[in-house]
């Protein structure tokens, strides 16, 4: 009677336990009200277009339980900030592109700190995407470089070798992103080659794995003589800050090298640290420090307060140091700068910042013009790192600004035409720093005057997708490392 019992109390149980389970499922996530009023709060005190955003308005909401309440509509913190950008479509029809492309949240700041930085869960093959054909929704990649001491250095791939696959699957433009930046760090990619602009599975594949690794942005830094000229080529492939002593190192071996003209390749940069940039840009010129090389705007209410009290804080000056280490400059009066479709936001603003100055002579592709920067919002009394809310880990990289050169220009957001256009072709790659390199073949060819130097092979146009440092947008920034001292001050 007792075991009988028993059984009946257990199966009641299992069944209560079965019951609450699917109730707990039926409700709806609660609503995470620290994490809504930061993003709130971040973004009405900061965000580049403010103003423009009806919700975002000083007025919108009297007390704070009015924005409770508009804040509990949004289970998920990231439904409400992207609800809270400025994105009229109508203003791009064509493309169905918005104002605000690069604003971005994340869920832990660790892992954003580290790829502002460079530190990404990378197998180390950076590659571009470009459509299969004409029309057709199926991508194919294309490798740019492998970045060393990666998983991807000790396997057999290397730059320009062609993928259409991951384990098994072809790539579209729908599911690009789950096979490539999915929760596995291991795929295979399945490769093919190109035969009469068609790409054709030839049955290789690499197996690759994902790790914590940390890229040296100083991809090639090198000297080619030719004739009378010292040629100094640096290929930069990312505007971090950490390793600014290392970039000040290199143009010290090229200022040793006693170069005569100097080539820089950001054709696969996507930009960084607006601090980085405007040393790179004194580290090529050198003759003009103190000079303003760029300008910061910014929503209407913290401008004017700057204006005011402190305009001085939203210039950016051409220095000759880097806290107590002399920059080490190799005193340009002209450049020739790499470009393609994937060089984008400090690259851009190192091309722009510079054209007031010296010739800016740009090789390549029209760039992606993002002519706006940001800063990392943290749930914070005044959204610094210091003093952390300690119950989360969001943090916010919202543009807060638009920047300009030292003549006030700054309207590139259609991207910066080359001086000379020359796309990157899949049949026409070649070893990056090789004086046969189509782009830097041209630019040896301008800088000694022998004319245009032609591809020994037509190249094979394709249709420019989307890039592995674009697709993980927190690599495609222009950002300030801290907002301008004193900027809570707009608000009293």
């Amino acid at each position: 009677m007792k075991t009988k019992f028993k059984l009946i109390i257990l199966l009641f149980l299992a069944v209560f336990a079965f019951q609450s389970c699917q109730d707990n499922d039926d409700v709806a996530a609660p609503v995470n009200l620290e994490v809504n009023d930061f993003i709130w709060k971040g973004l009405n005190i900061y965000y580049l277009w403010q103003a423009d955003v009806s919700n975002l308005s000083d007025n919108k909401f009297a007390t704070q339980t009015q924005l409770n309440n508009f804040l509990s509509g949004y289970p998920k913190p990231e439904s409400l900030f992207e609800s809270l950008l400025y994105k009229p479509e109508s203003l791009y029809p064509a493309k169905g592109e918005h104002v605000d492309r690069f604003s971005w949240i994340v869920d832990d700041y660790l892992e954003l700190e580290g790829q502002l930085q460079g530190t990404t869960n990378n197998n180390g093959v950076e590659f571009g995407l470009s459509y299969k054909s004409s029309g057709s929704s199926e991508i194919i990649g294309w490798v740019r470089y492998i970045i060393p001491n990666s998983d991807a250095s000790t396997k057999n791939i290397k730059r320009g070798d062609v993928f259409y696959g991951v384990n098994g699957t072809q790539l579209t433009v729908n599911n690009y992103q789950a096979l490539l930046y999915g929760s596995n760090n291991d795929y295979t990619l399945n490769m093919a080659d190109i035969n009469g602009g068609a790409f054709t599975p030839n049955g290789k594949s690499v197996a690759l794995t994902k790790t914590v690794l940390d890229e040296n942005p100083i991809l090639v830094n090198k000297v080619i003589v030719s004739g009378s000229h010292k040629i100094g080529y640096l290929m930069y492939n990312g505007f971090y800050a950490n390793y600014d002593t290392r970039l000040n190192d290199a143009f010290g071996a090229l200022q040793l090298q006693g170069i005569t003209d100097f080539v820089l390749d950001l054709r696969y940069n996507g930009g960084g640290s607006i601090q980085t940039a405007t040393r790179l840009a004194s580290m090529i010129t050198g003759s003009f420090t103190g000079q303003v090389f760029s300008k910061e705007q910014w929503n209407a209410k913290i401008e004017s307060y700057f204006n005011a009290n402190d305009p001085e804080s939203l210039k950016n000056l051409f220095t000759d140091k880097m806290g107590t280490t002399a920059i080490k400059s190799i005193g340009m009066t002209k450049v020739y700068i790499l470009t393609s479709a994937s060089t984008a936001s400090a690259s851009e603003l190192v091309i722009n910042g510079l054209k007031p100055y010296i010739t800016v002579v740009q090789i390549g592709d029209t760039t992606v013009g993002k002519n706006v920067g940001s800063v990392t919002l943290y749930d914070s009394p005044t959204f610094g790192k210091e003093n952390r809310n300690p119950n989360h880990r969001y943090a916010m990289q919202p543009l807060v600004l638009k920047i300009v050169n030292s003549l006030g220009y700054g309207d590139y957001q259609n991207g910066l035409e080359p001086t000379y256009s020359l796309k990157e072709t899949l049949s026409t790659l070649d070893v990056l720093g090789s004086p046969t390199e189509p782009l830097l073949s041209l630019s040896i060819a301008k800088i000694t005057g022998t004319g245009k130097m032609k591809p020994s092979t037509p190249g094979i146009q394709f249709e420019y997708f989307k890039d592995s440092k674009s697709i993980n947008g927190i690599r495609n920034q222009m950002y300030l490392d801290k907002a301008p001292e004193g900027l809570l001050k707009a608000l009293e």
